[in-house]
């Protein structure tokens, strides 16, 4: 069942403006990812800490995508992703993946791929890869909310700390002896 709740219905004094959401968000940490695509309608990827798991049956993810983010259309119309969760190590990736000055082409040189069913780029060394292919799309406000159901997860053996995003900068798990 989906239910929608009318925005005009919020009393305008219960809505915080957007400064305020965006300080709250600061201090929720996130796991950073690098959301990889590859088909005809191209190779694009960007760095996102709004991912989650919603499902284990079946076993789906959901993550967010900045409308005017490059990568947004070809996700959509290739199908499919690829969601890296990035060791603490791998942040200059995120930032190479997260630069606007930079190509897609010289963003993918920075590192070793390989793929699985989708053909979606999943790093290598990364904590976890999931390849996945897109079941549904909501849209709401500026960002596409993508379900992803996963067709196959390569989780590695690393002991290396998770790259989390915390009060607008990167730090990382502690992992217990």
């Amino acid at each position: 069942m989906n239910q929608f709740i009318d925005p005009a219905a919020l009393q305008p004094q219960s809505i915080p403006s957007s400064q305020s959401f965006r300080d709250g968000m600061a201090l929720l940490p996130g796991a950073v990812t690098i959301v990889t695509t590859d088909g005809n309608a191209g190779q694009y990827g960007f760095t996102a800490s709004a991912v989650c798991s919603v499902s284990d049956t079946p076993p789906t993810l959901l993550v967010c995508i900045n409308k005017n983010t490059s990568a947004h259309d070809p996700i959509l119309k290739n199908g499919v992703l690829g969601v890296n969760v990035l060791t603490h190590a791998q942040h200059p990736l995120s930032n190479i993946f997260s630069s606007r000055s930079k190509s897609q082409e010289a963003r993918f040189a920075h590192a070793g791929w390989s793929s699985y069913a989708t053909g979606a780029p999943l790093l290598q060394d990364a904590l976890v890869n999931f390849d996945c292919r897109i079941a549904h799309v909501v849209e709401s406000g500026s960002h596409s909310v993508v379900f992803a159901h996963i067709l196959h997860v390569n989780a590695s053996d690393t002991r290396h700390p998770g790259l989390i995003w915390f009060r607008r900068n990167y730090a990382h798990t502690h992992i217990p002896e």
